[in-house]
């Protein structure tokens, strides 16, 4: 009798499981189907160019990192039909910390700010 009920067990439990693993991986797709990610974007420059993946990768790479840099040095980066990057200071300003409601300082900073340019503006 041991032996009949603990494979019985393991049916029901291997049936509820699949279920749920099928859901959790249907869940975030279209979240993600709106994002062209980093690898997206070197597979659609190799294809475009007469670039290897691995020379794609490496000119992407090469650009973002240039980019980061000019944006920490203070300059604004222009990308012609796309728009500008710029670095805006902001003020300090007063806030509230969730839950408790106490009054909280926001100290200054910085923030990268991205103006569209007007032909993709109004492509959209």
């Amino acid at each position: 009798m041991t032996k009949s009920t603990k494979p019985a067990a393991k049916k029901p439990a291997a049936s509820k499981a699949a279920p749920k693993s099928s859901k959790a991986v249907a869940a975030p797709a279209p979240a993600e189907a709106n994002k062209v990610a980093k690898t997206q974007i070197i597979d659609m420059v190799a294809s475009a160019t007469t670039l290897s993946k691995k020379q794609a990768a490496e000119a992407v790479s090469s650009m973002l990192d240039l980019i980061a840099t000019a944006l920490k040095d203070g300059k604004s980066v222009g990308l012609p039909g796309l728009g500008t990057l710029s670095v805006a200071a902001t003020a300090e300003r007063q806030g509230v910390r969730p839950g408790t409601s106490d009054k909280i300082t926001i100290p200054a900073g910085k923030k990268v700010r991205f103006k569209v340019a007007s032909t993709l503006k109004g492509t959209l």
